[in-house]
């Protein structure tokens, strides 16, 4: 007979739902050992079948202990899972596992022990358990000397993430640095990190331009050096107005402050991904051609 403390055990032994725990006792004769089993393997296909789909929500955070921090984005399908509390749980606890291991890539993340199991397989649970596709997508450990400051800032509750080292003991300039590169979304941090080939190209548009407007070719040379550098602060977070104070750069405003910017990491949630476009008539139509 499967009782309701059994159901209970298994429930605090995997975090899942009571009519999932009953269905697993009852296919094991109440075994707790092989009920766990039965649901990982459960849990492992149901996660195989919402492999194709396109998770593209989520949330991006940073964790942070001495000198070194970590930025990551795990991603749902929809916000809504975004925001549940497992989901924000889950998150948390993988990047807790991240900061206190030797791990730099998703792969050695999949494999760091959370909860008497793999992150890896811990996310497949939660995909099982939630209903949606749930994968953790991307992070970078940063690292910093002893006389560097981190800067974070979140912004729309976890949608964008921002990590900055700056050069000096001001944890107030390196947050103001890092909220600047989350709100104004730089490319780029430093003009030289501009690949060559497009700093290349936009030379050659904004020479053609230059011609166009009947300047000799002497002037026109100097018009695409002024140019070029408006095209810099619009994609290089040092040479961005501030957004604290227009009348200078951040570079200017970290100086003013005797700081410098070492690294900035910036992460906006599903940036990269081709979000699926959903058509709510056919969607409907399907449910009700399914019902009938």
């Amino acid at each position: 007979m499967i009782t309701a403390q059994l159901v209970k055990e298994l429930r605090d032994a995997t975090n899942l739902g009571i009519l999932d725990c009953k269905k697993a006792l009852e296919a094991t004769n109440g075994n707790i050992d092989a009920a766990i089993d039965w649901l990982r393997e459960k849990g492992i296909a149901k996660a195989a079948k919402k492999e194709s789909r396109i998770a593209a929500e989520g949330l991006a955070n940073i964790y942070v202990s001495g000198n070194k921090a970590v930025i990551l984005e795990v991603n749902s399908e929809t916000d809504f899972v975004a925001q549940n509390e497992d989901f924000k749980k889950m998150v948390d606890e993988i990047g807790n596992a991240v900061l206190n291991s030797d791990a730099t890539t998703v792969e050695e993340a999949n494999a760091l022990e959370v909860n008497g199991t793999t992150v890896g397989d811990y996310v497949v649970a939660m995909t099982a358990k939630i209903g949606e596709k749930l994968s953790l997508r991307r992070l970078e450990v940063v690292t910093k000397s002893d006389d560097a400051t981190f800067g974070s800032y979140l912004h729309m509750g976890g949608k964008i993430a921002a990590l900055t080292v700056v050069k000096g003991d001001n944890s107030e300039v390196a947050k103001d640095v890092a909220m600047q590169a989350a709100a104004m979304k730089p490319e780029y941090t430093f003009e030289a990190d501009v690949p060559e080939e497009r700093v290349a190209k936009e030379k050659e548009v904004l020479k053609e331009e230059a011609m166009k407007e009947g300047k000799p070719a002497e002037i026109a040379e100097k018009m695409v050096a002024g140019r070029l550098k408006k095209f810099f602060k619009e994609i290089c977070l040092v040479d961005q107005e501030f957004i604290k104070d227009g009348d200078v750069d951040v570079k200017t405003y970290l100086a003013n402050n005797k700081c410098e910017l070492e690294k900035m990491v910036r992460y906006e949630v599903g940036e990269g991904i081709e979000k699926k476009v959903e058509n709510f008539a056919e969607e409907v139509m399907s449910q009700v051609k399914g019902t009938n």
